[in-house]
């Protein structure tokens, strides 16, 4: 039998006619009253059963409805949206700003002759090129749909003029037409681009072939078995928040300590940066990679064991040199103490080696004058000073190696001008003792000559 067409819910109405005939079915029993009213009790709680379940069913029913509608709304508002930024350009004069003073100092400097362009950014046009290369991959960023994202010749001019300069970020951001937030957030970035694409490339200490010419570069310096000196220098910060007082250095101001292995073509070779300017060099030395390295080895040496020669029956082998700030160690030389009476050999062989070791001040001299960032105090946070650092040595190494001159007029003298910091006097280093590094060190200043003939 087909369902009546006025019944909402057929597929409900055939249980309950069916509990009806049966009720109906049981009443002509004539069955005793209290039997008869507990099958009526029981017919009532069916009901009311079905009813529940019949409303819970449309309920159900109403919510997935709702949330069929809800979802077809979202996707038909989200498919409008993207329609419309596929056929409309977003103008939004809130979130960009017409910075034209900016854009046209950019403008100019693209059009920089070649001394105009060093002038500015410190590097020469191809040294910049080659940067872009190696680090535009890095400072890339994606276009969006609210505005055009800096190039990377942009950013990295930016941060190379912070590094030159040092300057304040309003007007770096006025110069080249950004933000200033934008400036330090671009330095920022710029800079550990630079220190993670580049530094392990051009900063490491000599094998090979580089450790022999730089050991007979010295060697030509009349000091033999170096394959580098080693220095530190103070760069100054602003007061950090935490434990200002442990920056402060015997000068009275605020800085961290930069400690370099150098070179004889005045490279940099090791780096370490980010200790308290109140911390002695030894200390600094003895928590460094470097000092880690030679000690950890089980002959003491920092470089192949094989370079060493033998002179009077003591293994003389290739070494540092450093002032008398650093201990001696067979693998770090330093010069005699001038508190005591020196014989001339003495004192002949303090001289070669200090003459040896001033590639480390000429170092820190263009390091320093080509990056003025080093030289005055900077807004930047003190744990990003490290990166700094890291990332100006490295941009001189790179200058160096392609050369790209350093500039007279960038040389400053720190202790005699005004505009920048005094640093401390070499603070001499008291704990050593006789050992094993003092023979050597005998042995090379009696037979200097020799040696140097080897």
């Amino acid at each position: 039998m087909d369902p009546d067409p006025a019944d909402p819910d057929p597929g409900h109405s055939a249980p309950t006619s069916l509990t009806a005939a049966l009720l109906s079915s049981v009443l002509t029993l004539n069955l005793p009253p209290p039997l008869g009213d507990q099958v009526l009790e029981l017919y009532r709680l069916q009901t009311a059963l079905l009813n529940q379940r019949r409303a819970r069913e449309l309920m159900e029913r109403d919510r997935r409805r709702r949330q069929y509608l809800r979802r077809r709304r979202a996707f038909l508002l989200s498919s409008i949206a993207a329609i419309l930024s596929l056929i409309t350009t977003t103008n939004r004069p809130v979130w960009v700003r017409n910075r034209s003073h900016g854009q046209n100092f950019w403008t100019l400097a693209e059009s920089f002759d070649e001394e105009e362009w060093k002038a500015q950014f410190r590097v020469s046009r191809d040294t910049f090129d080659y940067l872009v290369e190696r680090v535009g991959p890095a400072i890339k960023r994606r276009r969006t749909n609210y505005r055009a994202p800096i190039e990377p010749r942009r950013r990295l001019a930016i941060t190379l003029w912070w590094f030159a300069r040092s300057g304040e970020y309003r007007s770096i951001a006025g110069m080249f037409g950004v933000g200033i937030a934008t400036v330090c957030v671009i330095v920022r970035q710029v800079t550990s681009a630079i220190v993670d694409r580049l530094y392990r490339r051009v900063v490491s200490l000599p094998t090979g072939q580089r450790l022999d010419d730089t050991i007979r570069a010295f060697k030509d310096r009349c000091y033999p078995q170096c394959a580098g000196a080693i220095g530190g220098t103070h760069i100054p910060i602003a007061p950090p928040r935490d434990n200002p007082d442990h920056y402060i250095n015997r000068r009275g101001w605020h800085s961290v300590l930069l400690q370099a292995v150098v070179d004889h073509r005045v490279c940099f070779t090791d780096v370490y940066a980010g200790w308290p300017g109140s911390t002695s060099s030894a200390t600094v030395l003895s928590s460094s990679d470097l000092y880690l390295k030679a000690e950890d080895r089980p002959d003491g040496y920092l470089f192949p064991r094989q370079k060493s020669i033998v002179s009077d029956g003591v293994e003389i082998p290739v070494h540092l040199i450093g002032d008398a700030s650093f201990p001696l160690k067979p693998w770090l030389m330093k010069g005699y103490s001038q508190e005591h009476q020196l014989s001339p050999e003495q004192r002949r062989f303090t001289y070669t080696l200090t003459s040896a070791w001033s590639v480390v001040d000429t170092a820190f001299t263009r390091l320093k004058g080509r990056w003025r960032c080093l030289l005055k105090k900077s807004d930047i946070d003190v744990c990003m000073m490290p990166r700094v650092v890291a990332a100006c040595c490295v941009l001189h190494n790179i200058c160096e190696n392609r050369g790209d001159a350093f500039l007279p007029e960038w040389n400053v003298e720190t202790a005699s001008s005004g505009n920048y910091l005094r640093p401390p006097d070499t603070e001499p280093y008291e704990g050593d003792t006789y050992c094993t590094a003092e023979v050597i060190r005998d042995t090379v200043t009696y037979n200097l000559l020799t040696i140097l003939q080897y």
